[in-house]
């Protein structure tokens, strides 16, 4: 088999807490928010947030939610076409806690990233690009 790239991550979150899934995913991470008409009129069990014309984020409201304990999940890396420095200052102005900082290497290479948990205790790296040299 020949992977060609990640399609989507499915998250479940409480279902009581869709706002916080809408606050945090398109509010403070700007991802578009897709699906969500379909999500209300019962069509289909999740909705979803596009972070790039091949990747989505679905997320799965449910009664059942269990918080992810760190055995069971550690993080999810986004890389972002911004400078890392811009999107923590813009994360700490919204009341976003960083976690920690660092220069994770990961499939396209090393670079600075930033780590914060969404509402839900799920980990998220967010990185910049990694550097082209010359």
């Amino acid at each position: 088999m020949n992977a060609l790239q990640i399609d989507h991550v499915h998250l479940r979150i409480p279902e009581d807490e869709i706002e916080h899934a809408i606050e945090f995913y398109q509010g403070h991470l700007g991802f578009p928010l897709e699906g969500f008409d379909e999500y209300e009129a019962g069509e289909t069990p999740i909705f979803h947030f596009r972070l790039t014309e091949d990747t989505i984020i679905h997320i799965r409201p449910t009664d059942e939610f269990v918080h992810p304990e760190r055995e069971n999940f550690d993080h999810l890396a986004i890389i972002l076409d911004e400078d890392i420095k811009d999107v923590k200052q813009e994360l700490e102005d919204a009341g976003v806690i960083i976690e920690r900082e660092g220069t994770p290497y990961g499939a396209t290479g090393e670079a600075p990233a930033i780590y914060v948990r969404d509402p839900f205790g799920y980990l998220l790296e967010l990185k910049e690009p990694v550097a082209e040299t010359a």
